[in-house]
């Protein structure tokens, strides 16, 4: 049997139709499917805003708006971080620990040796954790979810260790100019959205981002095609815990204080909100805008939630994002199936 050539037009590294013109060839139905998955947060936050601004009138006051972007922003850096690693078809279930562990390090720093060691010392700590976790999944071949489970208890314990169980309470001085970084509105926000935009343009624009993509879509391919996959699984896990650590320090310059019981249940909320957002909780597919949409459709429903049934406290928040992340998921999985049979 004679061997099979390919045409020429196949084998041609010559100018072709481009993104757009291959997407517009697709089936009306998979466009749809895949639209719906990239900004469906972006239109159902959009909606919910609407509804809540004109049954409100508080909701889209000032001071209510401050409220949600100041509060939340450093929180926010969790599910950045988040993102990276689930496109690589991970998870890291220890970054509210090290949200915790990097406030009471940022603290201890700024009482004891100033600014600059109370932003490096939570940088260093987080980074060297990612680091380890990262090594762990990478080169041991270890499941993503025990290592970072097991990380999530080793930072806790490390923080009951340098709070001696809690006992002290380390104080950022009134005077430092480390408050700066966490006072008002703005200073969080605009800190928050230059590292959002950092992560967008590291992700698109990239190789590292091209071969997270390629990592969650198809490891062996990513393999075969000579990516450098086990350092773009510990560089996720390093980038993870960095800014982790990062926002929980910027999180105790906000508060004046390391909180010792702060940041329980954090990466819960991160992977909810990276979900929720668009990207694929299998991996291989997912984008900053969308994770921006999904923060901000959470903070706007958990602020809603605190203005009219805040009798039932936290606990109905918790389970609106645990609604919300199992319809999410659920709408993927119908989604990509749709896209497989067209």
């Amino acid at each position: 049997m004679s061997p099979t050539v390919l045409p020429p037009t196949t084998l041609s590294s010559g100018p072709g139709p481009g993104p757009s013109a291959a997407s517009a060839r697709l089936p009306l139905r998979e466009r749809l499917a895949a639209q719906v998955q990239r900004r469906g947060a972006l239109a159902v936050l959009v909606l919910v805003a609407a509804i809540a601004s004109a049954t409100s009138a508080t909701f889209p006051t000032w001071s209510n708006v401050s409220s949600i972007l100041g509060n939340n922003a450093f929180v926010w850096l969790l599910a950045l971080g988040m993102t990276f690693v689930i496109i690589t078809g991970g998870i890291d279930l220890s970054v509210g620990s090290l949200y915790a562990l990097g406030g009471v390090l940022g603290a201890y720093g700024a009482q004891t040796g100033g600014t600059w060691l109370a932003i490096l010392l939570p940088l260093a700590v987080g980074a060297g954790w990612g680091t380890v976790q990262g090594l762990l999944i990478a080169r041991a071949g270890m499941a993503p979810f025990i290592v970072t489970l097991a990380g999530l208890l080793g930072a806790r314990g490390l923080l009951q260790a340098v709070t001696h169980e809690g006992a002290t309470t380390y104080l950022v001085p009134a005077g430092s100019w480390f408050r700066n970084l966490g006072a008002g509105v703005w200073t969080p926000v605009i800190l928050v959205g230059v590292l959002f935009a950092l992560g967008g343009l590291l992700l698109t624009r990239s190789r590292f981002g091209a071969t997270l993509t390629a990592l969650g879509g198809n490891e062996n391919a990513a393999l075969l095609m000579g990516l450098p996959v086990a350092r773009a699984k510990v560089l996720v896990y390093l980038l993870s815990g960095t800014l982790a650590a990062g926002a929980g320090a910027l999180g105790s310059a906000r508060l004046g204080s390391g909180v010792t019981t702060i940041g329980v249940g954090y990466e819960l909320t991160a992977i909810a909100a990276v979900v929720i957002g668009g990207t694929l909780l299998t991996g291989g597919s997912g984008s900053i805008g969308g994770t921006v949409s999904g923060v901000l459709l959470l903070a706007v429903i958990h602020n809603l939630i605190d203005h009219y049934f805040s009798q039932y406290g936290s606990a109905f928040t918790d389970a609106v994002n645990g609604a919300f992340l199992a319809l999410v998921v659920l709408l993927q999985t119908l989604l990509s199936r749709t896209q497989q049979l067209t």
